[in-house]
């Protein structure tokens, strides 16, 4: 029996596991990086040990340190996670020859399905060697690792080296292993899984489909559970297909067997030998606990001879910080508050007051809905998301809102092409035309007319706000019976510093009010007050390339240096942030005039990387 657990993670997963060993009367073990000192599962654990550093090689791809953890801590077992080293075979053996428990399947196993090279041939599937004209488009993939990262489509042959070696440095980086592969995209399909769980005694469970289809840049954002209008026959197939995988290696524990579903035909893409993200979807329509059955697994236990009937759907919904204004740039800061209304599963590794840094995946939180129906849970996790106090960084919460709500997802019609052809309308600004009344109404109290300055009461007060990417104003007065609005057909009904109810056109609404220094958010809607006075330092030459988010700049162009003639959209240089890598490229064709940068430099966002002068005719 496992008493004392470490878990060779960080944030959502670590919390997750962590809440499984406590139900267990499991103890339980965090090991967390420097900018991980206080976050919420270093908090949340037994005990917690230090990694030096804070970038993942440094840290949590640290297998010897992790192992030296588990046992300094006096942990008998490991549980990877996901990620990171969840699918290291060295890491595996390492846990097992210092004597602990492997919360895992064998390293055997994952060796052979982990690097998705070596089972696609394990299921007769090849890579494409040599690339042509003819095969285009292609993907780029990781052999190791997921969650997007080290994939990029290459449409043209001419960037496929360029997209190599950029996939191979992100791989590296998030997986500490960079080796990758190119595969045939196929356009138009279904990303859809089959989660298994298997144990020592020669059964082996399947849980279901799940659908993943709705991703952007090659990261999932929407998973449900079943996969909604698969006939009965290729459900089955990809049952016996998972079956297979897992009994071709001997495999234990929870994994994923994912397959792309076009033209009716299932394409074997991968076995991820871990837990995935969108475990709990699974969890919900089986009335199951994937972790503790990991555990029961790694203990010895049987399984059942058949797993528990499936009941009704769940969907599943990964709340990002990245700003949609900003290309989906990676945001960071504090997270005020999060609160998700009650009826839905809230995953997390925060907590009100931390804060989200720079050094790791930029998820959030994950909504989870479970309804007896399909449209049932999608409007349950629509309304739970659009009612959430998300109150810290940027979050993509629009973009969950409305993919639930699409016509195209209500009919269960979606597919990975979902994003390229709906993206820039769910994006497209909707800002609530009173939030900027409510955030000034709100902060206007307190403020005496009568003290340290004098307002005329029929003079307009104003004040400006960003919105949705947007400027926006709002104007008020003060009179002798309080605030009025400079609106028409609206009508104060209550202000305070915390709730302002206004009245438009007969219909009532009401404002949650909080503000954290210039930012403000007034109900749903996110605010940031403007000077009144724009800051002349804040202004730029033109051509300047500004950092869109705090990172580490990671490589720049081959032979650049100032005065080097640059085209409009040639990359300059790659930021890393958040394992992931971001271009950056030349707004014009022009001349670099300026480079302030080189690899390895840390950069805050707004910092100036560069500065691209356009050439004449372009100006």
């Amino acid at each position: 029996m496992i008493s004392t657990l470490l878990v060779a993670n960080r944030g959502e997963i670590a919390c997750r596991v962590f809440r499984t060993c406590r139900d267990l009367g499991i103890a339980t073990v965090a090991v967390h990086s420097d900018a991980d000192e206080d976050a919420l599962h270093t908090r949340g654990a037994d005990a917690a040990v230090r990694l030096p550093g804070a970038a993942p090689a440094e840290t949590y791809l640290r297998g010897d340190l992790v192992v030296k953890a588990a046992v300094a801590a006096g942990a008998d077992a490991v549980h990877p996670g996901y990620g990171f080293l969840s699918e290291n075979a060295g890491f595996a053996r390492a846990v097992l020859d210092a004597g602990l428990v492997w919360v895992g399947p064998p390293p055997e196993a994952i060796e052979a399905m982990a690097s998705k090279t070596r089972a696609k041939e394990l299921m007769g599937v090849r890579s494409l060697e040599k690339v042509t004209e003819d095969d285009l488009p292609v993907l780029v993939k990781a052999a190791a690792g997921g969650g997007g990262r080290g994939m990029r489509v290459v449409r043209r042959l001419a960037d496929l080296d360029a997209e190599r070696d950029a996939a191979r440095a992100e791989a590296a980086s998030a997986f500490g292993d960079g080796e990758v592969f190119v595969e045939p995209y196929l356009e138009g399909g279904r990303h859809v899984e089959v989660q298994i769980l298997a144990d020592a005694h020669g059964t082996v469970w399947t849980l279901g489909t799940r659908d993943c289809s709705l991703q952007r840049r090659h990261q999932k954002v929407i998973e449900e559970a079943p996969a909604p209008g698969l006939p009965g026959e290729l459900e089955q197939e990809l049952y016996e297909l998972a079956v297979r995988a897992a009994r071709a290696v001997d495999y234990t524990g929870a994994g994923t067997v994912e397959f792309l579903v076009a033209g009716g035909r299932a394409h074997f893409l991968e076995m991820n030998t871990r837990l995935q993200v969108e475990h709990p979807v699974t969890e919900a329509v089986f009335g199951v606990d994937l972790v503790a059955l990991q555990i029961r697994i790694a203990e010895g236990h049987a399984l059942d001879p058949s797993p528990p009937p499936a009941r009704g759907h769940a969907i599943e919904a990964r709340l990002y910080a990245e700003d949609p204004a900003r290309d989906w740039a990676p945001q960071t800061g504090v997270l005020h508050r999060l609160a998700v209304p009650g009826g839905v599963r809230l995953d997390t590794g925060y907590a009100d007051g931390d804060a989200v840094g720079v050094h790791y995946d930029p998820m959030i939180a994950k909504a989870v809905a479970h309804a007896p129906t399909r449209a049932e849970a999608a409007r349950r996790l629509a309304g739970a998301l659009e009612r959430a106090a998300v109150h810290g960084p940027v979050t993509n919460r629009d973009l969950l809102v409305r993919s639930l709500r699409h016509e195209e997802f209500a009919a269960g019609r979606m597919d990975t092409g979902f994003y390229d052809r709906h993206l820039a309308r769910l994006t497209e600004p909707a800002p609530d035309p009173y939030a900027p009344l409510a955030a000034a109404l709100a902060g206007a109290q307190g403020r005496s007319r009568f003290g340290g300055w004098r307002n005329v009461p029929s003079q307009p007060q104003v004040k400006r706000y960003l919105m949705a990417g947007e400027e926006h104003e709002a104007r008020y007065r003060h009179t002798r019976a309080g605030l009025a609005a400079e609106a028409d057909g609206v009508r104060v009904v209550h202000a305070d510093a915390d709730t302002v109810v206004l009245e438009a056109d007969g219909v009532r609404r009401r404002y949650a009010v909080a503000r954290h220094g210039d930012r403000v958010w007034a109900g749903t809607a996110a605010l940031t007050e403007l000077p009144r006075f724009p800051d002349p330092a804040a202004q730029r030459a033109p051509g300047s390339l500004l950092a869109p988010m705090p990172g580490t700049v990671v490589r720049v162009a081959d032979g650049l240096a100032e005065g080097a003639a640059v085209r409009a959209g040639d990359p300059l240089l790659w930021l890393e942030a958040m394992k992931m890598e971001h271009k950056i490229t030349a707004p014009v064709t022009g001349t670099l005039s300026a480079l302030h940068v080189a690899p390895g430099r840390q950069v805050e966002v707004g910092a100036l990387l560069a500065v691209v002068e356009a050439h004449q005719e372009e100006q």
